[in-house]
């Protein structure tokens, strides 16, 4: 399973990358307001720090408006992935931009239907919102289990991309399920190293190092 981070902090990402964890990132309106920054030098210098896929979401409404910015955040870097809407306009964009070879990510998905949509229009990743399912009393990993069983039904080569992950527990589940990403905050991903056993052991170990008198040299 690929580990996407869900920001748009370079830092955190500059910060993560040496762990060999973080295979692409995702963005999205939301997230680049939030750094003030122009939304093609933030790309740029994401796609600068991590080799991997970048997701940047186009805002037209149209699939003609979505089409050209496409192609202007295409242009940035090779890296880059379109985001696109689960809309008949963003399915509309994804067809034609996939059938010129640009790889799309289409995004707030909240069925299964709406999955095999998009992947009979040829996304390159389809991100369903579990988080945001959980939020309305669903079980977001239930729509993982059929998209999952659909795609495997047909053979689609759309990658799964589960986002809106809220917990290391939606990351487990995710991976028993057989998604192919999970998009998480930087918080989350270093979540995934923590147990309190762990730490409960490692305070052991070193003070029974430390009143041995041994050393390692």
């Amino acid at each position: 399973m690929k580990f996407f981070i869900d920001t748009g902090d370079v830092a955190a990402i500059r910060d993560l990358m040496p762990t060999g964890m973080v295979d692409g990132i995702t963005t999205n309106p939301s997230l680049a307001a939030k750094t003030g920054k122009r939304f093609r030098d933030l790309i740029a210098e994401i796609c600068e720090v991590c080799p991997g896929p970048v997701s940047a979401e186009v805002v037209a409404d149209t699939a003609e408006g979505m089409i050209a910015q496409a192609k202007i955040v295409r242009a940035i870097a090779p890296n880059v992935v379109v985001k696109a809407p689960l809309t008949w306009e963003g399915l509309k964009a994804t067809r034609a931009l996939s059938e010129a070879g640009h790889p799309v990510n289409v995004t707030l998905c909240f069925s299964a239907n709406q999955a095999l949509l998009a992947a009979k229009a040829g996304a390159a990743y389809i991100s369903p919102f579990v988080g945001r399912l959980d939020d309305i009393h669903l079980d977001g990993m239930d729509l993982i289990r059929d998209i999952r069983a659909i795609y495997d039904n047909f053979g689609f080569t759309t990658e799964i991309l589960v986002a809106s992950i809220r917990t290391v527990s939606h990351v487990r589940e995710a991976a028993l399920i057989g998604a192919d990403v999970g998009t998480m905050p930087p918080a989350t991903l270093r979540a995934l190293a923590s147990h309190p056993l762990t730490d409960k052991g490692l305070a052991q170990f070193n003070a029974d190092w430390a009143a041995s008198g041994l050393s390692i040299d």
